[in-house]
């Protein structure tokens, strides 16, 4: 299904077929900053009436682009945040405007230079903008491209060394729009997976924050050396490193590609259903964070999107071409990425979603949350009962546990509950949740008769393994990267890479199976064959079962059925999660690795 925002193709960033601005009366607005600009050259020795009519015209025409831009960039954050169609215009405005004042400043720079002072770091300024715009662009679309355009201007920016000179000026808040800039760059080049370049900015930033606290003596060096110390956690959150022959560290993407989901057989009856939407929230107390984006986050939006595609502007240069190719549109679902949000802003946002959602599609929820237990027994046991999970309270956390101030017989108002739910499942949904009370999610009721899946974590982990939750809940990490989670568990820490290769050759061949496990069950609810005809959700579905296994043959998970995920509606268990055949492949697996000592060969129902 394709979605209403990824219809309209972004203005590119090119020669423009209208320059409507450039031939307008200017406005007073515009004569007032003209004449401000006119008088800064007068001030810095010439005059006025020596300028020649056409080089003043340029620099008229250029502080009213740059003053148009940035009403329209400031504008920007009036948007509304839930939504897909009210923004679309503006944007493309915004871009069409970038576009004449990034191409002006180019074909008039000598003119520029001389009338305007125009400075290396003003044309960084508004490279960083456009590498801002396509940022969002990519937040509001989901498309993966635009991340590429992102990184093409950021990385122009560096190559040209346009914010050098800021240094030498005494102006501090230079020096922070520079700082604002390398985070900014960290973040795309994360999310593209770039961690030798992710690297060496973090190098770089590191030396400004010093100079910059040190020339300055400034209040926010505490929050700039917080960001230094999040992006580190960031970067070494993955439990298992992957080793080239030289000891270097490969980097991994753990986005959908073309090899990644399994192939629906020839003659499988599935649904037609399509992943439209889907909402990623992060409320984890103590959780490796950056940018808003926790750990868990980041990681369940790479397995909602493929592989980024390069386009034109993709070049050492800050391109604004236009392509001579377009690249074939390959849809990836809408993401909402809610950063600890309270419950009426979850609620208003997943209305929205709900609200847009087209036929035939669905709704994914994720939630990785702090889990609330319920209070008290009730004489009942209804969907209210059983708890659910935190949204944000902004009441006083102290050691990760919030004040209550309340009587304790009362349901904790800032708590998701199962019930929270119930009208939304008015269209196809698929949850998954990652919390110490997942299981509160295990007592649905479908009332609608629409597809309806909840993929529920284990509510506790082994003693005997390490925590590594503030890095990431490994039942997430299953679902992003099944492989680097067997491995952990597995008590691995590194790995080389032909090894690595050939595991994934094999965990292929896995997911294979279990799909064909799934869809030849004569017991299996017809809501995961449901959803079984998307492949992100069919990667999902069978990476979580892939999950289950192996905990359940793991010989220090099974000493406790809370450390098992479930799931609602269930799985026919000796269909799926304990079908000798892929118990026998998780063996072999293991033996590839030479960890079979840590599952058990005898893996009966025994509890």
């Amino acid at each position: 299904m394709v979605r209403g925002a990824a219809r309209q193709r972004l203005p590119r960033t090119g020669p423009a077929s209208r320059t409507p601005g450039l031939a307008e009366k200017p406005s007073r607005k515009r004569k007032s900053r003209t004449e401000f600009a006119l008088k800064e050259i007068m001030s810095s020795g010439g005059a006025e009436d020596d300028i020649p009519q056409a080089e003043r015209k340029t620099v008229t025409d250029f502080c009213y682009l740059l003053d148009k831009s940035k009403q329209l960039f400031n504008g920007l954050r009036d948007l509304p945040q839930y939504g897909q169609k009210q923004w679309q215009s503006y944007f493309g405005r915004t871009f069409d405007v970038y576009t004449k004042l990034w191409k002006f400043q180019q074909q008039h720079r000598q003119v520029l230079d001389n009338r305007y002072g125009l400075k290396r770091w003003q044309i960084g300024e508004i490279a960083s903008k456009i590498g801002q715009l396509y940022y969002h662009y990519y937040l509001r679309t989901s498309e993966t491209s635009y991340l590429n355009e992102a990184f093409s201007f950021y990385s122009a920016i560096r190559q040209r060394s346009y914010y050098s000179q800021v240094n030498k000026e005494d102006r501090p808040e230079l020096v922070v729009k520079k700082l604002r800039y390398y985070a900014r760059f960290i973040v795309v080049c994360l999310l593209l997976n770039k961690m030798d370049v992710v690297k060496d900015l973090v190098k770089e930033l590191s030396d400004e924050i010093e100079d910059y606290t040190h020339r300055f003596n400034t209040e926010d060096q505490v929050e700039w050396n917080l960001v230094l110390q999040e992006v580190a956690a960031f970067i070494e959150a993955d439990p298992v490193m992957v080793l080239n022959d030289d000891n270097t560290i490969v980097i991994t993407s753990n986005r959908l590609s073309e090899t990644g989901a399994p192939l629906l057989e020839q003659g499988m009856i599935v649904g037609q259903l399509a992943l439209a939407d889907a909402l990623i929230i992060g409320n984890c107390n103590n959780q490796v964070k950056f940018s808003e984006l926790t750990i868990d986050m980041f990681r369940m939006l790479q397995a909602l999107e493929r592989e980024p595609m390069n386009l034109a502007s993709q070049m050492n240069k800050p391109g604004m071409q236009e392509s001579t190719e377009k690249p074939a549109r390959r849809e990836n679902p809408h993401k909402y990425l809610l950063y600890k949000p309270t419950f009426s802003q979850l609620y208003t946002f997943l209305a929205a979603s709900f609200k847009e959602l087209p036929a035939n599609s669905v709704l994914l929820i994720y939630l990785s949350a702090t889990g609330v237990f319920p209070s008290g027994r009730s004489d009942s046991e209804g969907p209210y009962d059983f708890g659910g999970v935190l949204t944000n309270s902004n009441r006083d956390i102290i050691n990760g546990d919030a004040i209550h101030k309340r009587n304790q017989s009362y349901k904790e108002m800032h708590c998701l509950h199962p019930g929270d739910l119930y009208p939304f499942t008015r269209k196809p949904l698929f949850i998954i949740v990652d919390s110490s009370n997942s299981v509160a999610y295990k007592n649905f009721t479908n009332l609608f008769g629409q597809p309806l899946v909840c993929l529920l974590s284990p509510t506790a982990y082994p003693k005997a393994l390490q925590d590594q939750s503030q890095r990431g809940s490994l039942f997430t990490l299953f679902l992003n990267n099944p492989l680097m989670a067997f491995l952990f568990v597995s008590g691995l820490s590194s790995m080389r890479r032909g090894l690595w290769e050939k595991c994934q050759d094999y965990l292929r061949k896995i997911n294979r199976d279990i799909a064909q496990l799934l869809t030849h069950s004569r017991s299996i609810d017809q809501a995961f064959l449901q959803f079984f005809g998307d492949e992100f959700l069919r990667l999902l579905l069978t990476r979580f079962i892939f999950c289950s296994a192996t905990m359940r043959m793991h010989k220090i998970f099974r000493q406790e059925t809370r450390n098992y995920p479930e799931s609602y509606p269930q799985l026919p268990r000796d269909e799926t999660v304990e079908n000798p055949h892929l118990q026998k492949h998780i063996l072999e697996l293991a033996s590839i690795l030479d960890v079979r000592n840590v599952f058990l060969e005898n893996t009966l129902d025994d509890y």
